[in-house]
């Protein structure tokens, strides 16, 4: 489960290195199952071959709380859910928001569907992470979910030519139509210049999630919550910087991401001090 997580180069990797031992193995079978749902829906099986995919992890994670996991991850996990509490719909909540993805796929949802998906596949994850942490209670959650759906905004404002050419639009529906944008075709609406100013207007609600996360973090211990402030300071410059170049590089232009020395700077800094 480690290599999983280190393969994926991601700031998770660094934000979770200053957890103690058997916290870190806990959050790292968190990730690695949401790497494998996730590479289900991002898979190129026909749709009935990932749905039952995922009905298997259902099945899996109904298996894992009645004391029998099958598998090496939920096997991890079972330790996990006893010494944390872990609850089983978050899991559930993380299938489901990968069955909304892969099997579709998503295309210009409503903000509600959009805001939806953030909590299954983002949310969900970060309402496991903070019960690890040590901070379940309403503070923590509230970072979860705050910031949870900061993150995955981010992730939708970064990764908009990637999506498209999967076929996927995550931006919604209204905001598009603000714009006046057809959303049939996301091959096409990269090219639209009126996109900056979708992006812009759900950039500002992701801004607001990361200052509504920040105010929850400041009610929690900060000793226990360094690994989401390492990836709030991360996803916020990365939020910043797209603001900066205006996502002037659509289509198909060279990003200015965050450099992966720039990420173990944040690390550092907000994990040791």
């Amino acid at each position: 489960m480690r290599e999983t997580v280190t393969a994926a180069g991601s700031s998770f990797y660094w934000a979770m290195r200053f957890l103690p031992p058997e916290k870190r193995d806990a959050i790292f079978a968190v990730y690695a199952f949401a790497r494998e749902v996730d590479d289900i829906a991002d898979g190129n099986d026909p749709d009935e071959v990932k749905s039952a995919g995922l009905e298997a992890w259902r099945a899996e994670i109904e298996a894992l709380y009645h004391g029998s996991p099958g598998h090496p991850i939920t096997r991890v996990l079972a330790s996990a859910i006893d010494a944390y509490h872990l609850e089983k719909k978050d899991f559930i909540a993380l299938i489901d928001g990968m069955e909304m993805d892969g099997i579709g796929p998503i295309r210009a949802p409503s903000m509600g569907d959009l805001i939806l998906y953030c909590d299954r596949v983002a949310c969900a994850v970060g309402r496991l992470c903070v019960c690890i942490f040590g901070e379940p209670g309403p503070a923590g959650k509230a970072v979860a979910d705050h910031l949870g759906l900061a993150l995955q905004l981010t992730n939708i404002l970064r990764d908009i030519e990637e999506d498209a050419a999967m076929g996927r639009l995550y931006l919604p529906r209204e905001l598009l139509a603000l714009a006046s944008i057809e959303w049939a075709d996301p091959a096409v609406v990269i090219g639209d210049p009126r996109l900056r100013e979708t992006c812009r207007a759900l950039a500002i609600r992701a801004d607001e999630e990361f200052r509504q996360a920040e105010e929850a973090i400041a009610r929690c211990s900060r000793k226990a919550m360094r690994p989401a402030i390492i990836m709030m300071m991360v996803y916020r410059k990365t939020l910043d910087r797209l603001l900066e170049e205006d996502w002037s590089y659509l289509p198909n232009g060279p990003r200015n991401g965050v450099s992966k020395l720039e990420k173990l700077w944040i690390a550092v800094r907000y994990g040791l001090f």
